[in-house]
Formats: structure tokens, C-alpha cells, sequence
């Protein structure tokens, strides 16, 4: 990485409990390429404020997870198709000021689809109704699959959720299985869930694929269940391998090779 200087472009992550896994992933990128770019992790005490400082300073780029990427709509000027589909952000560009909002979860979680085979034919269940829900909601919608339920204890959100793409709801899991299970909330993320499982062990047993996005840890105990029962999985870290190359393009106009992306991404999670 080059020594920091006046011209060196900031791009930034906002997330209440930010990792260290996209700071390595596009300060990697950023040393193998050339490119006199920096990349820093932020858990903003206020939003708000925040953004009128990536507006402000200005910062080039920022990703935005959980749980800001519905709340960060309404402080942008600009909203790409990709985010104002399913009123869902994660990541802002800044372009003289005026910040524009994508989405580049929504092509993740598409391309992870296809490219582990999982057939548009499998039952689904879809635990949460957040931001990233909305992504994995309409992937699913676009893909063909039909059969799916959304799990989610907000009753407002989660039947909303489904309502918009014809799926079905339910507050709990219960005694519920299907052949994709999808967690799409804190459960198993590192701090005060860390150590829960989002489908029990019955529902991991009737599963043929388990995809959890959380991606730090991306063993969380519902993929370590899925790896124990021989299922397939699709990890968080995946995930954001795909979503962060990305931004990385839309926060540098450069597109990185398979291998770079691959190298980066392994040494992000190292």
C-alpha cells in the first residue's frame, strides 16, 4: 500500500459491527493493482452525520451493511435500479458530491444460485425481513423459484416481504423444513449470537443446501451443521467476495481478475 498523501482516495464500510473483512479485501486489491486507494471500517455513532461526511470530505465510496441499508435511503440523492427495486443499500458512490446507491447483494446472491446449481424446483425458507432479505428475496423471485417462505418475527415486515413477490410467512420456524435453507439475520454472526444456530438440527437434516450469509464467522453453527449432515453449503464469505468485487469496480472504474478477486478474498478472511 502506498504511504498515505493528500491525493489517496478513502473509500469506507459503515456497519454497527464492522470486521475486518472487506478492509483486507479492497486494501489487497488496491496494493496489487496500483492503485492509490485506502479502505477503512467505520461503525458511525450517528448516520446522519455520517453520510454528510462521505458527502463532505469527500470519500469516494462506502459499503453500508447491516443494519443501515434501508435507513441510509433517505440520505442519498441518487438511487440505481439495483437498490430501488428492493429499496434495499449497500453501497454509495460519490461523484463530486451528489451520492448515488447501489446494490450489489441482489447480483451475489443470483450468481451463488446459479453457479451452485441450486435448482428454481427447491422449497425455501427465508429467515429475516431486513435489507439483504429484500436481495435474497428477489434473487430467488428472478431465479424461479416459487416455493418459499419468509421467516421473520416482525410480523410488518416479514409479511410484507413476502406479499411482494407472492411468498408465504411465518413468524417462527417451528417444525418447518425445506430443501434451501437461507438465514439472512445476526444469528450466528460473531458477538451476543455468535453461538446460535438459525434452523435446528431437524431442518438442517431435511435441507439438500444450507446458505447462511453471515459472513463473519463464515462457519457459523448452521454451516458447521450443514458440513456434519454432508450438505451442500454457500457461505457468507461468498457472498462477500462477489458483493465486494463490485464495489470495488464501481468505486474504481478497474475490474480485477477471477484470481485477484479469489486472492483477495482469501487473504481477507486469513
Amino acid at each position: 500500500m502506498p504511504i498515505l498523501n493528500k491525493d489517496m482516495v478513502l473509500c469506507i464500510s459503515l456497519a454497527s459491527r464492522p470486521s475486518n473483512i472487506g478492509t483486507r479485501f479492497h486494501n489487497y486489491l488496491y496494493d496489487q493493482l496500483g492503485l492509490n486507494y485506502v479502505y477503512k471500517a467505520f461503525a458511525p455513532a450517528d448516520l446522519a452525520q455520517a453520510i454528510a461526511g462521505v458527502r463532505g470530505l469527500p470519500i469516494r465510496g462506502a459499503a453500508v451493511s447491516m443494519p443501515y441499508k434501508e435507513e441510509v435511503i433517505a440520505l442519498v440523492d441518487r438511487m440505481d435500479a439495483s437498490a430501488a427495486a428492493i429499496d434495499s443499500v449497500n453501497t454509495i458512490v460519490n461523484d463530486d458530491g451528489v451520492l448515488t446507491a447501489y446494490n450489489t447483494d441482489y447480483l451475489a446472491i443470483a450468481r451463488l444460485l446459479a453457479d451452485h446449481e441450486v435448482s428454481p424446483a427447491s422449497s425455501v425458507l427465508l429467515r429475516g425481513s431486513g435489507g439483504m432479505a429484500k436481495a435474497v428475496a428477489a434473487a430467488l423471485r428472478d431465479a424461479g423459484f416459487s416455493d418459499v417462505c419468509v421467516i421473520a418475527r416482525n410480523e410488518g415486515t416479514g409479511r410484507a416481504l413476502a406479499d411482494l413477490y407472492d411468498f408465504d410467512w411465518r413468524a417462527k420456524p417451528g417444525t418447518a423444513t425445506a430443501d434451501l435453507l437461507i438465514n439472512v439475520t445476526p444469528l450466528g454472526m460473531a458477538g451476543a449470537d455468535e453461538d446460535v444456530q438459525s434452523f435446528d438440527d431437524q431442518a438442517v437434516a431435511a435441507a439438500r443446501t444450507v446458505f447462511d450469509v453471515v459472513a463473519l464467522p463464515a462457519e457459523t453453527p448452521l454451516i458447521r451443521a450443514a458440513r456434519a449432515a454432508g450438505k451442500k453449503v454457500i457461505t457468507g464469505a461468498e457472498v462477500i467476495a462477489i458483493q465486494a468485487e463490485e464495489q470495488f469496480v464501481l468505486y474504481t472504474g478497474v475490474r480485477p481478475t477471477p484470481e485477484q478477486v479469489r486472492e483477495a478474498s482469501e487473504f481477507s478472511r486469513s
